[in-house]
């Protein structure tokens, strides 16, 4: 027996031992945690009964490594679940705030420049939140007066803002440095089952991102209806989606996004863009969004 396959009989030994350990702690088979190990055993077992190789073994190792961390953080969140998640702040009207970035504002570059981070962060963000607030707190004041006279003109500046808010706080995280290459094989799978490849799913998200008319977004969804992914694109923030999907990854194409640094070639930083995507935490969204389970029709 070789070095690798001693190694890789290790590992099989430990994802055993975890999958023990998850049903010992009553872990449900639906959770996102359970189906990570799910996946990983599938990968062992596509190399258990052959001479492994060197760089098979680095991608294992990789993964195990990934897969040991995310176990430690679930455990350690449920934990705290108690004294933490059931006490998490409710906002009220009028009262939502500009998160902060997952990283600092030249963190991103040279595909997208600090320039621009600050500007779309600081001022375009914060626009959408003060814009959101503003609505919320006249629509508060309209059921307490009675008075809805105005009450279109501040549900289109509720959905405005609060898409342009909600869609930011997606895109940021989004992103990361360093990103881009390929999703695991948990969304690379759906991916195949519906695109038909990663590759396809890319060329179909780059056009519809490209072609947005006017300002909008490019939007990966999860639909759990139909209990697939789809691509929509969005003018104005909330024109052209779909109710009763959940977005997972977004692309922002607004000009403010880009036009100090691509001007006007739109292609280039969508092309570019493609560096920068956080694929963990579009999975994380995915999984959590799968969960949700409606009749499909």
């Amino acid at each position: 027996m070789t070095a690798n396959q001693k190694y890789l009989n290790h590992v099989v030994k430990w994802n055993e031992e975890v999958i023990d350990f998850l049903k010992a702690e009553k872990v449900e088979e639906d959770e996102n945690i359970y189906l990570r190990v799910h996946d990983f055993s599938e990968q062992l077992l596509k190399v258990t009964d052959e001479d492994v190789t060197t760089a098979e073994l680095s991608v294992i190792e990789k993964e195990a490594v990934e897969l040991h961390h995310e176990i430690q953080e679930y455990f350690k969140n449920r934990q705290s679940n108690g004294t933490i998640f059931l006490n998490e702040t409710y906002i009220g009207a009028g009262k939502h705030q500009l998160p902060p970035l997952p990283y600092e504002y030249n963190a991103l570059e040279p595909y997208i420049s600090e320039e621009i981070m600050k500007l779309h962060h600081q001022k375009h963000h914060q626009s959408y939140v003060d814009g959101l607030n503003k609505a919320e707190t006249n629509l508060e004041m309209a059921r307490k007066a009675g008075d809805f006279s105005l009450v279109k003109h501040w549900s289109r500046e509720l959905a405005f803002h609060g898409s342009g808010h909600y869609l930011h706080t997606i895109f940021w995280n989004n992103m990361r440095p360093n990103g881009g290459g390929q999703p695991s094989r948990i969304l690379l799978r759906e991916m195949d089952k519906y695109f038909g490849s990663f590759e396809a799913f890319k060329k179909h998200f780059s056009e519809a991102a490209k072609a947005v008319e006017g300002v909008g977004w490019a939007i990966l969804v999860w639909s759990p209806r139909s209990r697939h992914l789809e691509i929509l694109q969005s003018e104005r923030h909330m024109l052209l989606t779909q109710w009763d999907t959940i977005p997972l990854l977004a692309l922002d194409v607004w000009e403010h996004a880009y036009y100090l640094q691509y001007k006007n070639n739109r292609a280039q930083y969508v092309d570019n863009w493609w560096n920068l995507v956080n694929w963990k935490d579009v999975e994380e969204r995915f999984l959590k969004a799968r969960q949700i389970k409606w009749k499909p029709f």
